[in-house]
């Protein structure tokens, strides 16, 4: 059959990206506790187009990324990607993938049970080398909601003190292996207190008097989010924390960002 996409184009423009965007595919990712976690994810997949060709093959993206889908883990990622690259015969691939990441978490004093949920996604480039070689790429980014509490308010009242939910946001580049639930458990120490999915009266108690205990500005949070990472045995050489809290007084949100690059 007639091959359109490899013919010429005499337009000489060449496409820094192409391929698929938004594919809902169940996957299997790697989980500390059970070895392995069922999930779905949003997919964007992508290479570069030379000028001369007319068009690239969309359905090898799928077959690739189906072949990986069963084992998602962060090496296996970017071997996908490597394999993008060769089977699309191109200079460099890209690929995104958003998943929710489920951890079953207790209440701290009922021991009630409940799932929390929490955005992740990779995202990945990789680049092939005069040596056939790859030249790779890598970032996980993973979202923690938290409860914060404000010292000013506290500070400054006869009782009590506004608190409110936030989201806390990391983005870690690094060589080494390291588990999800680790970095979600930095963060959540980071804050005035956790959240939880299941809270019983007794629950709520101690959740309450343990942010009242811990209070803490929005830069406070990145502030210690940034000394853990740094600190990490995972040694990341690269990484950002940025932190949103949705204040309960204002009908604006409170947010800190920060970088960090290992020198």
């Amino acid at each position: 059959m007639k091959d359109i996409q490899n013919q010429n184009d005499n337009r000489k423009i060449p496409l820094q990206k192409v391929g698929v965007k938004g594919l809902e595919y169940p996957i299997v990712v790697l989980d500390k506790k059970n070895k392995t976690q069922n999930t779905t994810c949003s997919a964007d997949l992508f290479v570069n187009l030379p000028h001369h060709f007319k068009g690239t093959h969309m359905s090898r993206f799928i077959e690739i990324f189906h072949k990986y889908h069963k084992d998602l883990s962060m090496k296996q990622f970017l071997l996908m990607l490597e394999e993008v690259c060769t089977k699309l015969n191109a200079e460099k691939a890209f690929g995104t993938i958003t998943f929710p990441f489920y951890l079953e978490k207790q209440a701290p004093v009922s021991k009630q049970k409940g799932m929390m949920c929490y955005q992740c996604t990779y995202e990945g480039e990789v680049s092939l080398r005069e040596d056939s070689s790859f030249e790779k790429n890598f970032t996980v980014s993973v979202a923690v909601p938290v409860t914060t509490l404000c010292p000013c308010s506290k500070a400054i009242s006869e009782f009590g003190a506004h608190n409110q939910r936030g989201i806390v946001k990391v983005k870690l580049q690094g060589s080494h292996f390291f588990w999800i639930e680790d970095i979600i458990q930095m963060i959540e120490e980071s804050a005035s207190c956790g959240v939880y999915s299941v809270l019983k009266r007794q629950d709520e108690k101690f959740v309450t008097e343990t942010a009242y205990e811990n209070p803490r500005f929005v830069e406070d949070v990145v502030r210690e989010v940034y000394t853990a990472l740094k600190n990490a045995e995972a040694g990341f050489s690269w990484f950002s924390v940025e932190a949103e809290n949705f204040e309960s007084i204002h009908n604006h949100s409170a947010y800190a960002y920060t970088e960090y690059a290992k020198s």
